[in-house]
């Protein structure tokens, strides 16, 4: 790709490297710990957004870089393309899931697999394998990554923990597991499959901090050491009940749409969620969710700059950076509070973008420089 003139110069060092950024989910999470981060992102509509949110915007493949190629950086992030694995994509990452588990195990014993991948069916299907190669690149340059953090859908699970066992062979700490977005305050139902690793000894995925949703039960129901589930409500700030009728049919039955009221966290925010009715306590329809609004329920801050074309596909695609907050903190050993995520939440992103974090985020992300 010829130079941009206007570009700027990539950083030698920063603290994170972001495969598959996006419009910024992972990004934004670490400038809210005060950590500097790279972001590779193809997708240029994706890179508009993080132009206007003042991230690095120039379009990057993965497989085109590596370390020594890219700035030096302590952790390794990353969301590789999940429409391949998901239930509402082509499904071809799912049938090959054996043939990837078994270049995860020539991966460990340093073999190239690149010109295999290239054969699959679908090439988004290969890159889930991207930052497994990152890491085990870095290692032979005796530059390891300290801290490892990936998410995709959850049916790649089987993926990471395949991968932890390769990492766990050359001395990282590894734990994998399903979080539920709700339990970390993001108002919305979401399953994530999350890898964490570290060199710096063992780490546990993040500790809940609200209730489980369950349709049907009460907010105040369940443990009560767990706060309630966030709400679509208490999220946008509308001034009065609705429902949000969903476009997609249960179990493909068109007249089964997903129902859920303000008083519930949304179902998962997908790229078609501008299709998505709302009616207010009389039935009578409302306005439709804005971009704006479909960004908080992912709990981008209401003032990001989204920009470029299909928005509502990059608010969809992205880690609600709330998660990524209590994933990353984890990662480097430390809870946070909702308190304290709501204290950056809440904040206007062009207050954060340019300055330094709040104080308490400021000592988390200064843990390991």
């Amino acid at each position: 790709m010829p130079s941009d003139p206007q570009e700027q110069p990539r950083p030698r060092q920063v603290d994170m490297i972001d495969l598959f950024a996006g419009p910024g989910g992972l990004d934004v999470a670490a400038r809210w710990l005060g950590l500097s981060v790279y972001g590779f992102e193809w997708d240029r509509n994706a890179c508009a957004t993080r132009s206007a949110a003042g991230l690095n915007d120039r379009p990057h493949d993965v497989r085109d870089f590596g370390p020594g190629k890219a700035p030096s950086a302590w952790i390794l992030a990353g969301g590789p393309p999940c429409q391949t694995f998901t239930v509402a994509g082509s499904g071809a990452g799912r049938r090959a899931l054996d043939e990837v588990l078994r270049y995860v195990d020539r991966m460990g014993q340093g073999e190239d697999v690149s010109a295999d991948l290239a054969t699959l069916k679908d090439e988004r299907t290969g890159l889930v394998l991207e930052p497994l190669r990152w890491a085990l690149a870095a290692h032979r340059r005796d530059g390891p990554f300290k801290v490892i953090v990936l998410e995709q859908v959850p049916a790649v699970l089987p993926i990471w923990q395949k991968i932890r066992t390769v990492l766990e062979e050359i001395g990282y700490h590894v734990r994998c597991g399903i979080l539920r977005t709700e339990q970390f305050g993001v108002p919305q139902t979401r399953r994530r499959a999350i890898l964490i690793a570290s060199l710096d000894g063992a780490r546990e995925l993040p500790t809940p901090t609200h209730r489980p949703y369950r349709k049907g039960v009460e907010r105040a129901a369940g443990d009560s050491d767990l706060l309630p589930w966030e709400t679509m409500g208490s999220a946008l700030s509308r001034g009065y009940d609705f429902h949000v009728i969903s476009n997609y049919g249960t179990g493909g039955d068109p007249k089964l749409r997903g129902r859920r009221g303000s008083r519930e966290p949304s179902a998962t925010i997908t790229g078609k969620v501008s299709r998505n009715k709302i009616v207010d306590g009389a039935g009578i329809e409302s306005p439709r969710f804005s971009l704006a609004e479909a960004g908080r329920l992912q709990t981008f801050p209401l003032d990001y700059p989204w920009s470029g074309n299909d928005i509502a596909q990059q608010i969809g695609n992205a880690i609600p950076p709330v998660l990524a907050l209590h994933v990353l903190s984890a990662a480097l050993g430390k809870q946070v509070s909702h308190e304290d995520a709501r204290k950056v939440v809440d904040r206007p992103w062009i207050d954060t973008r340019d300055s330094a974090p709040l104080d308490h985020f400021a000592r988390i992300g200064q843990l390991f420089v």
